[in-house]
């Protein structure tokens, strides 16, 4: 017996009947050999961490626009955040954390420069539309390894594509809106969590609110510090879904309304608080002109695309490929690359004669 299977024999002793074992994995999209050292998931959690779109996301938005401030979180600060909060869930409810934390570590790859500006733009500007979510299960299934993919599980797929709640129910009743993994699951809420909690500290931070701002009875609930609420958040969680014993994860109703009030509250005074919709507009008008550029930018007989490959084909197909091929490559875009290329292309060089 290897070590991987080892592992394997050790999970099925060790996690709860509702966890996902490594031995049930659907596979891959493509087939191959298994590790002798690491099982399924712990191969796609290395996979993600060692991709150049992970660590892209150090310089891709959270809430503010390219921080100069140390402290600020930044895209890649919240997928660890999202991961550590996961794996506690995990771990308190013997589920797998190796794919937990592969999902939590993946689910934001997609995400776009100047974060939900780039989202809204790119969502205007391509004829299929853009949703983050999807273009992270894009990213590891044909961007990532130079068009190869990461070739990653099913599950783990499957879990960074439902992460995502927009405004919607965190864990709705309908089991088709959710990942089909309580791993996945914890991951979704996790994100909830986490950018909750980490985007109002960075508004304090940042001056645009105070801690008296957020209402009494919401500090009454939750506490006046960030980690305090992610503890009562997170204890609510596991107490309830160890409490229902259904199968499924579960908070308690007035949790819910609590995170739905939280939600509300950062909407209200921070995400549409003028100073950052005033700078997700002018990142919006980047994305839009960087976006225009190369989609118009002519072919010639002699001359490439000094960004984009010629597309493969001719006519409206030639269109419709180059299309994608520009919306992946500025969402793959850190903001100061897209900042860059912006002041390259649009704004007057400086006339010097030596």
């Amino acid at each position: 017996m290897n070590i991987r299977q080892q592992q394997e024999e050790h999970e099925k002793v060790t996690l709860s009947p509702s966890a996902y074992l490594s031995t049930q994995s659907r596979g891959r999209l493509r087939q191959e050999p298994d590790c002798d050292l690491r099982t399924a998931f712990q191969r796609d959690r290395d996979r993600i961490i060692h991709s150049k779109t992970f660590r892209r996301l150090k310089h891709k938005t959270q809430v503010f626009l390219s921080p100069t401030g140390d402290h600020y979180r930044t895209r890649l600060t919240h997928v660890l955040e999202v991961s550590q909060i996961a794996r506690t869930i995990a771990t308190c409810l013997q589920l797998n954390e190796y794919l937990t934390e592969a999902i939590a570590l993946g689910h934001d790859l997609g995400h776009t420069p100047f974060g939900h500006a780039g989202e809204y733009s790119l969502n205007k500007l391509h004829p299929g539309g853009f949703k983050h979510y999807i273009q992270s299960l894009r990213v590891v299934d044909f961007i990532e390894a130079n068009g190869k993919g990461l070739n990653l599980t099913w599950e783990v797929r499957n879990g960074i594509v439902k992460h995502s709640k927009g405004y919607r129910d965190i864990l709705p009743d309908d089991s088709k809106d959710l990942p089909a993994t309580l791993e996945g699951q914890a991951v979704r809420v996790a994100d909830i969590i986490a950018y909750l909690n980490h985007d109002m500290d960075d508004a304090l931070r940042a001056g645009m609110i105070r801690e008296t701002d957020l209402p009494k009875h919401l500090r009454e609930v939750v506490g006046n510090r960030p980690s305090m609420r992610i503890d009562t958040m997170v204890r609510d969680l596991v107490t309830e879904t160890l409490r229902c014993n259904d199968g499924r994860l579960r908070l308690s109703p007035m949790m819910q309304e609590v995170i739905k009030d939280l939600r509300s509250f950062l909407y209200n005074k921070v995400y549409r608080n003028e100073r950052v919709h005033n700078e997700f507009e002018k990142a919006q008008n980047i994305i839009n002109e960087l976006y225009g550029f190369f989609l118009e930018y002519e072919f010639s007989d002699n001359t490439e695309h000094p960004f984009i490959e010629r597309p493969l084909v001719r006519g409206d197909k030639a269109r419709k490929q180059l299309h994608r091929q520009v919306c992946d490559f500025i969402a793959g875009m850190t903001d100061r690359y897209a900042l860059g290329l912006y002041r390259h292309i649009f704004l007057p060089k400086p006339w010097s004669v030596l």
